[in-house]
Protein backbone atom coordinates (compact mmCIF):
# COMPACT_ATOMS: atom_id res chain seq x y z
CA UNK A 1 0.00 0.00 0.00
CA UNK A 2 1.34 3.48 -1.11
CA UNK A 3 1.49 5.82 1.65
CA UNK A 4 0.35 9.57 0.09
CA UNK A 5 2.54 11.88 1.08
CA UNK A 6 5.24 10.21 0.68
CA UNK A 7 8.00 9.66 -1.67
CA UNK A 8 8.31 6.81 -3.39
CA UNK A 9 9.12 7.96 -6.76
CA UNK A 10 12.22 9.04 -7.84
CA UNK A 11 13.74 12.29 -6.90
CA UNK A 12 12.26 14.30 -10.26
CA UNK A 13 8.91 13.22 -9.46
CA UNK A 14 9.13 14.53 -5.99
CA UNK A 15 6.25 15.23 -3.25
CA UNK A 16 7.22 18.73 -1.91
CA UNK A 17 4.41 18.14 1.00
CA UNK A 18 6.61 15.47 2.27
CA UNK A 19 9.96 17.23 2.09
CA UNK A 20 8.38 20.58 3.47
CA UNK A 21 6.57 18.36 6.46
CA UNK A 22 10.03 17.13 7.17
CA UNK A 23 11.54 20.30 6.97
CA UNK A 24 9.16 21.86 9.38
CA UNK A 25 10.52 20.46 12.13
CA UNK A 26 13.44 21.88 14.18
CA UNK A 27 14.56 18.44 15.53
CA UNK A 28 14.44 17.40 12.04
CA UNK A 29 16.32 20.05 10.62
CA UNK A 30 19.25 19.81 13.10
CA UNK A 31 19.45 16.37 12.36
CA UNK A 32 20.05 17.25 8.66
CA UNK A 33 22.27 19.87 10.03
CA UNK A 34 24.64 17.22 11.89
CA UNK A 35 24.60 14.92 8.32
CA UNK A 36 26.06 17.66 6.10
CA UNK A 37 29.12 17.03 8.59
CA UNK A 38 28.85 12.56 7.66
CA UNK A 39 26.71 9.71 8.24
CA UNK A 40 26.00 9.04 12.12
CA UNK A 41 24.38 6.84 14.11
CA UNK A 42 21.55 7.06 15.93
CA UNK A 43 23.06 7.66 19.04
CA UNK A 44 25.06 9.85 17.75
CA UNK A 45 22.54 12.01 16.52
CA UNK A 46 20.39 11.61 19.97
CA UNK A 47 23.89 13.31 21.64
CA UNK A 48 22.46 17.02 21.75
CA UNK A 49 18.98 16.53 22.61
CA UNK A 50 17.23 15.88 25.33
CA UNK A 51 15.10 12.58 23.50
CA UNK A 52 15.57 9.20 23.44
CA UNK A 53 17.13 7.29 20.72
CA UNK A 54 13.50 5.82 19.79
CA UNK A 55 12.48 9.39 19.08
CA UNK A 56 15.30 9.93 17.23
CA UNK A 57 14.84 7.08 14.70
CA UNK A 58 11.07 8.09 14.46
CA UNK A 59 12.55 11.77 12.94
CA UNK A 60 14.60 10.03 10.77
CA UNK A 61 11.99 7.58 10.01
CA UNK A 62 10.20 10.99 8.51
CA UNK A 63 13.29 12.35 7.02
CA UNK A 64 13.82 8.63 4.95
CA UNK A 65 10.08 9.18 3.93
CA UNK A 66 10.73 12.32 2.82
CA UNK A 67 13.67 11.42 0.15
CA UNK A 68 15.86 13.72 2.32
CA UNK A 69 17.72 10.51 4.45
CA UNK A 70 18.99 7.34 3.69
CA UNK A 71 20.25 5.03 5.64
CA UNK A 72 22.54 1.69 5.66
CA UNK A 73 23.17 -1.16 7.49
CA UNK A 74 26.63 -1.31 8.71
CA UNK A 75 26.94 -4.60 11.23
CA UNK A 76 25.33 -3.32 14.42
CA UNK A 77 24.58 0.36 13.23
CA UNK A 78 22.29 1.85 10.79
CA UNK A 79 23.88 4.60 10.27
CA UNK A 80 22.24 7.52 8.66
CA UNK A 81 23.32 9.85 5.43
CA UNK A 82 22.15 13.10 3.88
CA UNK A 83 20.33 12.39 0.16
CA UNK A 84 20.64 16.04 -1.14
CA UNK A 85 18.85 15.40 -4.57
CA UNK A 86 15.63 15.96 -2.72
CA UNK A 87 16.37 18.67 -0.64
CA UNK A 88 17.49 20.51 -3.76
CA UNK A 89 13.92 19.59 -5.85
CA UNK A 90 12.75 21.90 -2.52
CA UNK A 91 15.46 24.51 -3.01
CA UNK A 92 14.48 24.97 -6.73
CA UNK A 93 11.08 25.33 -5.78
CA UNK A 94 11.68 28.03 -3.90
CA UNK A 95 13.77 29.65 -5.87
CA UNK A 96 11.17 30.38 -8.21
CA UNK A 97 9.30 32.16 -5.78
CA UNK A 98 12.70 34.43 -4.56
CA UNK A 99 12.54 36.11 -8.06
CA UNK A 100 8.87 36.76 -7.17
CA UNK A 101 9.99 38.38 -3.86
CA UNK A 102 12.93 40.16 -5.40
CA UNK A 103 10.77 42.17 -7.60
CA UNK A 104 8.34 42.73 -5.43
CA UNK A 105 10.95 43.95 -3.25
CA UNK A 106 12.16 46.40 -6.33
CA UNK A 107 8.85 47.74 -6.55
CA UNK A 108 8.64 48.75 -2.88
CA UNK A 109 11.95 50.35 -2.60
CA UNK A 110 11.22 52.52 -5.95
CA UNK A 111 7.98 53.77 -4.17
CA UNK A 112 9.93 54.24 -0.97
CA UNK A 113 11.93 56.30 -2.71
CA UNK A 114 9.37 58.20 -4.56
CA UNK A 115 7.22 58.61 -1.75
CA UNK A 116 10.76 60.08 0.20
CA UNK A 117 11.58 62.36 -2.83
CA UNK A 118 8.01 63.63 -2.36
CA UNK A 119 8.62 64.18 1.12
CA UNK A 120 11.46 66.83 0.17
Amino acid sequence: MEQIGYINNPPNQANLDAIFSALADPTRRAILSRLTEGEASVQELAQPFEMSQPAVSKHLKVLERAGLVERDIDQQRRPARLKAENMAIAADWLETYKKFWAKSFDQLDGILEEMKHNND
